[in-house]
């Protein structure tokens, strides 16, 4: 009886499976980016709101307490790089895989991302708690902000592993075409954050550690839930038999992740230095530096979401050799992105102040600060669509040496020597200007990458029209 019912489920799975095939192939393009990405985009966001949350509710504290949250957030990148690395390192091949309809594979790819990511997230656990102080030290901490760090700190690395565990099954299932699930997956944790925060802050008066527990628990929510949706989705199950570590997957994961380890990772080391740089300036110029680290980053995930819902549609069609629907999503994705950056840099623009008197709302120079540094990002918005488009296409074609170039170019090739620069011969002024230059550059460097791929598809397509060509007419 059990062999019956185990092989009637995987005749349902694999059927979910053929027809998941048929709709990333044949549906049109443009509505299905747009159908991958509405969830998306909601998963980046609620991701993003994780962290807007902890910094509206800490600053109803003081100045320090917000500043320690902001220092706080580039460990949380950090975490975060880890997570994207495994989940991007296996999601990717798992799309193909599946374009390919290696079904098996996919599987081992899934459960061998999976439990090497919460393997690492602990051993971050035990390295943070063994290096807390000069960790917090590391990050940007003084004297007057280490206390608030290090209780912020203490939570969330004991959420780390499961932290981690989120975001590759978040990837996992978006990538194969499940991204409904993984918004409600993360969904739960965002709502049931922002009911917490206030709770284990103001009423338990936990202060600055509440909002961290907040954020804990609510992750484990998240979690909790995108792992029942592996099992409810129709896709890819997490079977620990299935974990099969080999050269040949940890490869591909590192062809697949490592752009994305550079990205995030880059951010946290760019926010640790952009942290020290501002130290010597005191708490109130690292909160606005913080507080506009949020606004960005919140704006920043709702279009790279929009571009995540590219990826299973380049996944599927390039491991199906449908190269022609590629780059059709490639061009959809960098028009509506552009279209949408100058909206939100008008937008960003004329409401700075209002903005950053959200989440500080008592402190007039950290809110004249921080509209000053939000107006300069502006100017180099429209810049961001094509090369955060750009980025994934690489990512999830397998060019890794291109996609990690562009991956480390904004906060890392650039970003920080500009930094260094630009803080030595403008003051705090360089500090506010470092970003949109690194922007515009970034946008210069990706474009001859971008349209290099775009070629080397065209080239691709032609060689299989050749190679099909004596078959077809035979």
């Amino acid at each position: 009886m059990e062999t019956q019912q185990e092989s009637s489920a995987a005749s349902a799975q694999t059927e979910a499976q053929q027809a998941k095939f048929k709709k990333m192939t044949q549906s049109p393009v443009e509505r299905l980016i747009c159908e991958m990405a509405v969830p998306t985009t909601a998963s980046m966001l609620v991701t993003a709101f994780y962290n807007m949350v902890d910094t509206f509710f800490v600053g109803m504290l003081n100045t320090s307490a917000t500043a320690a949250v902001g220092i706080s957030f580039s460990f949380m990148a950090l975490i975060q790089a880890v997570g994207f690395f495994f989940g991007h390192g296996s999601g990717n091949p798992i799309s193909r895989e599946l374009g390919k309809r290696n079904t098996e594979e996919a599987a081992r790819m899934a459960a061998t991302g999976f439990f090497s990511a919460v393997i690492m997230g602990c051993v971050i656990l035990v390295c943070g708690f063994v290096f807390l102080t000069p960790l917090c030290r590391l990050l940007g901490a003084t004297p007057t902000m280490m206390p608030y760090a290090r209780d912020y700190m203490k939570y969330i690395l004991i959420g780390s592993p499961y932290m981690v565990g989120s975001l590759v099954l978040n990837n996992q299932l978006r990538l194969q075409g499940n991204a409904f699930y993984a918004m409600i997956g993360i969904s739960v944790g965002g709502v049931l954050n922002i009911a917490l925060d206030p709770l284990f802050i103001f009423v338990f008066n936990m202060g600055v550690g509440g909002a961290a527990l907040a954020t804990i628990i609510s992750q484990l929510f998240s979690f909790l839930c995108l792992f029942a949706a592996t099992e409810k989705c129709g896709g890819i199950k997490i079977r620990p038999r299935k974990f099969s570590p080999s050269l040949h997957r940890y490869h591909q994961i590192i062809s697949c992740g490592l752009p994305a380890l550079c990205r995030q990772g880059l951010a946290s080391i760019a926010m640790i230095f952009l942290n020290q740089s501002v130290r010597s300036y005191g708490d109130t110029v690292i909160a606005a530096f913080s507080i506009v680290n949020r606004i960005t980053n919140f704006l920043y995930s709702a279009l790279l979401g929009f571009g995540q819902g590219f990826q299973p549609v380049c996944g599927f069609n390039y491991g199906a050799g449908l190269y022609g629907r590629v780059k059709k999503g490639f061009w959809f994705c960098v028009k509506v992105s552009t279209v949408i950056w100058i909206l939100l840099a008008v937008l960003s623009y004329l409401l700075a102040p209002q903005a950053v008197a959200l989440f500080r709302r008592d402190d007039a120079e950290v809110i004249r600060i921080g509209a000053q540094v939000l107006r300069y990002q502006c100017f180099a918005f429209p810049l961001l669509g094509w090369f955060i488009v750009t980025n994934m296409l690489l990512q999830n074609l397998g060019r890794t040496v291109r996609a990690s170039t562009v991956a480390m170019a904004r906060q890392g090739l650039f970003f920080l020597p500009i930094l260094l620069i630009f803080s030595q011969t403008m003051g705090l002024t360089g500090i506010e200007l470092a970003q949109p230059v690194a922007d515009v550059l970034t946008f210069a460097l990706s474009v001859p990458l971008g349209l290099s791929v775009l070629r080397e598809l065209d080239r691709q397509a032609a060689l299989d029209a050749l190679s099909s060509g004596p078959a077809a007419g035979s």
